[in-house]
């Protein structure tokens, strides 16, 4: 049976750019700790992607540690006593023990402290609040590791007043509910946060992003975006969310990985530019996340064409025309975006399953294409610069999709010929 104070020595802990990091913080004379999803993650088995330290030191002193020991340093958050060191090429963020001033549940006035008592008590959840030696000693002050085991999502203290010192905590509560999380809230604790949920509107777009997109990457975040929609917490940072029956056809299919929070969160919004305009506003998306999530609820005439692929029926529909229309998507926009474009599509549209099994093959198995002509090949013939240019050379890669990608240069220069001639 496992020592519930210690933590079995795993190898992102010895690893010797983690042991180079620990071993420099200790030269100041005071105990470093692993702390957050590290030490929670490992608890649970699963893999440990972020090490994240926590120091008495202050970070002027941390920096000088690792100064010292010839390990890169990133000022990264001095205000927050954060710090990044680069050791092996791995980042490691550490951050000096704190405490809250003064809250207003946007941001925190923090001092900085020496009391590891005192840090734990200002973090969010039980299994958050968790610390860990490099020998492996654990340091649970809340009961974290028995939640964790539990699936139970409990904060550090009273939940109304968690909540108050930062809104986003509401939030952070449904995404660690997705991802762990077994045992439902309680429904008084739903109702605080039900009352709290009009404040999640004061918080930047940034931090609201980070988090739900957070959320949809969990293996199912159908639960709890049930119990966030019912007590109207979704509505409040998402009002334009139809319903989540899009969504859950979409996770049936197996085939929207977790990688996919974007995909995800079109499923939840009406199939309308305009919405997606304002989500992804709101959210402060990336201008990329911006262009996929506008693609989905609007997008161009070709991947529309290719969705004739699910109707399963030959002729006008189906078949062999519906197959063009999927090469040229292809073609045009990537494996990527006709996947997603004919999963959310499907979803929409209650598609069979069973539909999805043959496009979906030829989308895994497309291998990219590269035109053999270009617009040096049309000057040549003495057409002007110009939109004639364009349209001759669209017009010949249509025609060389329509032939399945089979004609060589040769081929495509007499038909680019032919065209010219015919329009001339």
């Amino acid at each position: 049976m496992s020592d519930p104070q210690r933590l079995e020595i795993q190898d992102w802990m010895t690893a010797p750019e983690t042991r180079q990091v620990m071993t420099a913080l200790a030269a100041g004379g005071r105990e470093a700790r692993f702390v957050g999803g590290c030490v929670r993650d490992a608890l649970l088995g699963r893999p440990v992607k972020d090490v994240d330290i926590a120091t008495p030191d202050d970070p002027a002193k941390v920096m000088a540690l690792l100064r010292d020991a010839g390990i890169k340093v990133v000022p990264t958050g001095l205000d927050h006593g954060t710090v990044t060191a680069v050791a092996g090429h791995r980042p490691f963020e550490i951050t000096t023990l704190r405490e809250d001033r003064e809250t207003d549940g946007r941001r925190a006035k923090v001092a900085f402290t020496d009391d590891w008592q005192a840090d734990a008590s200002r973090r969010d959840l039980t299994f958050n609040a968790m610390s860990c030696s490099a020998d492996g000693r654990l340091f649970d002050p809340f009961g974290g590791r028995a939640d964790l085991a539990a699936g139970r999502v409990r904060f550090v203290g009273d939940p109304k007043t968690r909540i108050e010192e930062d809104y986003l905590r509401l939030l952070r509560f449904f995404r660690f509910q997705a991802h762990y999380g077994r045992v439902p809230p309680e429904p008084s604790l739903l109702s605080v946060m039900a009352a709290l949920a009009p404040r999640l509107r004061t918080l930047s777009g940034e931090r609201l992003r980070a988090e739900f997109l957070k959320l949809l990457a969990a293996e199912d975040p159908l639960p709890v975006l049930a119990a966030m929609q019912e007590h109207g917490i979704l509505a409040a940072f998402l009002p334009e969310a139809e319903g989540l029956a899009v969504l859950a056809r979409l996770l049936a299919f197996r085939q929207s990985a977790p990688e996919d929070p974007i995909l995800r969160l079109a499923a939840l919004l009406p199939p309308d530019a305009k919405a997606a305009a304002a989500v992804a506003e709101r959210l402060r998306l990336s201008g990329a996340e911006s262009l996929v999530l506008g693609r989905l609820a609007e997008p161009p005439p070709d991947l529309r064409q290719a969705r004739r692929v699910l109707d399963g029926q030959e002729g006008p529909s189906g078949g062999p025309d519906a197959c063009l229309a999927l090469r040229f998507a292809l073609y045009h926009h990537g494996p990527k975006a006709v996947r997603e474009d004919l999963l959310l599509d499907a979803a929409r549209c209650a598609v069979p399953a069973g539909r999805l099994g043959k496009p979906l093959a030829q989308i895994a198995g497309w291998r990219q294409r590269t035109f053999p002509l270009n617009g040096s090949d049309v000057l040549a013939l003495g057409v002007t610069a110009g939109p004639e240019v364009g349209e001759l050379l669209r017009r010949t890669v249509d025609w060389w999709i329509a032939e399945d990608f089979a004609p060589k240069r040769a081929a495509c220069l007499a038909e680019l010929q032919r065209l010219y001639r015919d329009g001339a």
